[in-house]
């Protein structure tokens, strides 16, 4: 946690990177469980990185997934299961993975278009929400920000809700995004890359140090 607020360093896929990650302050850990997306971990690959982890939460990233590909995830004693899936996904679908994950567990990151609001229906069925930027063909992890006023509103809409902010961060933009949006947590991956899967460290410590040094004044 720096300045209160707490961060996720998504698209793990080395030990060295994990290292650098928990050392900059992250909070959660992520590793993604998508094939289409170029930070993919089978869960054989995650199982040989995850011995001696450092003591952050685990964050287990996966788009509409199928029971048992929840049910791999449950097993690997994740602290979290972040699921991301069009809003326009059935309520049945979504309250069925909570057959498989506990609301505490699950981070819901619903696909919102630009000027769709969030399907009132699924607010209910987690504590925790992920807003990512919208991209028509991808799930997240493209770089591209995204509206940081809107994520404000949504918080001040529904208080209930943990929201965490994602899209687009990076060590120059996290100050704003944070005065902007009053987020309380925040999630980073490409915006701390070398290249897809291969964080660059030097960027990830000016993430945290812009963080330290970030005016987090939530806007009215």
């Amino acid at each position: 946690m720096i300045n209160g607020i707490r961060f996720k360093v998504c698209g793990l896929t080395s030990r060295a990177d994990v290292e650098c990650a928990h050392q900059c302050g992250a909070d959660y850990l992520g590793f993604i469980f998508y094939p289409k997306s170029p930070r993919y971990l089978t869960p054989a690959s995650y199982a040989a990185l995850a011995k001696d982890l450092p003591p952050a939460m685990k964050v287990a990233v996966t788009v509409s997934p199928t029971p048992a590909e929840l049910t791999t995830l449950c097993e690997a004693k994740f602290d979290f299961i972040q699921v991301h899936f069009p809003n326009e996904t059935s309520f049945i679908e979504v309250v069925g993975w909570l057959d498989y994950v506990p609301s505490k567990q699950l981070w819901l990151a619903p696909r919102l278009q630009p000027g769709r609001e969030l399907d009132v229906a699924f607010v209910p069925l987690g504590d925790t929400f992920l807003i990512d930027t919208y991209h028509p063909t991808a799930s997240g992890g493209t770089g591209q920000t995204g509206d940081w006023k809107a994520f404000s509103q949504l918080r001040q809409k529904y208080k209930r809700v943990t929201w965490v902010l994602a899209g687009g961060l990076n060590p120059d933009n996290i100050g704003a995004a944070l005065h902007q949006s009053g987020a309380q947590v925040v999630d980073v991956n490409s915006g701390v890359e070398s290249s897809p899967g291969v964080k660059d460290h030097d960027k990830l410590k000016r993430f945290a140090a812009a963080m330290h040094q970030a005016q987090t004044t939530s806007p009215a």
